[in-house]
């Protein structure tokens, strides 16, 4: 179970003269003591439900995702044998701290207040080291806020507006490709059924969820969203 692949499927650079094989971070598995409480949790945080899978009796499979997110959790009967709510320092990128962490609140998860760590360098076990408000300069990585499900595991919300050098990795040029072909394809039904528009204003929010994991239809309903909000186009 996975979201859509956006790599090329390529081998890694060699960085000391032996090849390496790429390897993602596909899931994120949770301990919980009451399975449907913690679905209902994160349905109400707005997660995508992948799939809920009772095998048999004492094994359940349940994969979410949060949104925009290329990896998932996995939490359910029989996946773990830690400690329910012992999973600590789960991390969840945003562009904006203080509007996610405003979303979520409104979602009903109780959300601490935006913080940034004495150091500057990551945040520190449990509440030490926290300075009230976003880092200085609201520089990139330094501003957190942190939240818990249910059963006590962990999350923190992590702003990141400019990456690191070398952190982003490159869309293959066949991958590229192809996901243009598919964009066009699913731009076709949108453009002979509204006025003349520019397509590179439909292209980017639909390229932009895709790249973020969403799946095509996901991908067709924000573009079409940004159309009308921004351009005032309207699918007939």
């Amino acid at each position: 179970m996975s979201s859509a692949d956006m790599s090329s499927g390529t081998t890694a650079e060699p960085r000391d003269g032996r090849a390496t094989i790429e390897m993602k971070l596909e899931v994120v598995v949770l301990p919980v003591s009451d399975v449907d409480r913690a679905k209902r949790f994160y349905e109400r945080l707005g997660w995508r439900l992948d799939a809920d899978l009772p095998v048999k009796d004492g094994f359940r499979v349940i994969q979410m995702t949060p949104p925009g997110s290329p990896a998932s959790v996995i939490f359910g009967a029989g996946i773990t044998s830690a400690a329910p709510g012992s999973a600590e320092s789960l991390v969840l990128v945003v562009d904006d701290i203080e509007a996610a962490r405003a979303a979520l609140a409104a979602r009903g998860a109780d959300v601490s207040e935006v913080f940034h760590d004495e150091t500057g360098i990551f945040h520190q076990a449990g509440t030490t080291g926290r300075v009230p408000g976003p880092a200085p300069d609201r520089g990139s990585y330094g501003s957190w806020a942190s939240f818990s499900d249910p059963d006590g595991n962990e999350w923190y919300l992590q702003e990141i507006t400019t990456r690191l050098p070398g952190r982003v990795t490159p869309i293959g040029t066949a991958t590229l490709a192809g996901l243009l072909h598919e964009t066009a394809e699913h731009h076709d039904a949108f453009e002979k059924s509204t006025p003349a528009h520019d397509w590179w204003d439909w292209y980017a929010p639909y390229l932009s969820a895709r790249e973020q994991g969403n799946s095509p239809e996901d991908a067709t309903a924000a573009a079409d969203r940004y159309m009308e909000q921004t351009r005032g186009i309207r699918r007939g």
